[in-house]
């Protein structure tokens, strides 16, 4: 069962902590935070991860993502392939 973040969100928001490994190169970042939400319709991680897992973005494309207030931001996808992995 995983378990619920309440220094970060509020109200608490169920957070794993997984790894991730480029299939591309290989490359595995550890212990990255990630918030569980079973109906998103896109996969987000920090920049900082996409750096580490030396990521290239598809700018053919963008998106405009907005959150539940309001707020909206414009993001160009990376097209990758990652494996993610956690066990509870």
């Amino acid at each position: 069962m995983p378990t619920y973040d309440s220094e970060v969100f509020n109200p608490p928001a169920p957070l794993v902590r997984v790894n991730l490994r480029a299939l591309h190169n290989g490359d595995i970042v550890t212990n990255v935070p990630m918030l569980i939400d079973s109906g998103a319709d896109v996969t987000l991680i920090p920049r900082a991860f996409v750096s580490e897992l030396r990521l290239e973005p598809d700018r053919r494309e963008s998106y405009e993502l907005e959150s539940f207030d309001g707020q909206k931001a414009r993001r160009i996808p990376f097209n990758w392939t990652c494996y993610l992995s956690h066990s509870f």
